[in-house]
């Protein structure tokens, strides 16, 4: 056997190409993840807190929630737009 043939058993610390593809997702989502959420905070804070203080006011609990919930609203339709153009 030359040192270009596979060998008959591979060691269980050698991960599948499929193993190596669902690790390499999992840690694209969980970083896609992070960034969505560092801006989404940074927009809604610069966007709903006037002024900074100990605790939230009404409105300006409101107006994160609201903000939250456009930033996932639009990603969700940017999602579908891009996928369903992948079919």
């Amino acid at each position: 056997m030359d040192s270009f043939s596979a060998p008959s058993s591979r060691p269980s610390s050698q991960l599948s190409p499929q193993d190596l593809k669902d690790q390499l997702k999992s840690q694209l989502a969980m970083e896609y993840a992070q960034q969505f959420l560092e801006t989404v905070r940074g927009k809604c804070f610069e966007k709903c807190i006037t002024k900074p203080s100990s605790s939230l006011s009404g409105g300006e609990s409101s107006c994160i929630s609201r903000c939250v919930d456009r930033y996932i609203e639009a990603t969700g339709i940017i999602s579908k737009a891009l996928f369903s153009g992948q079919q």
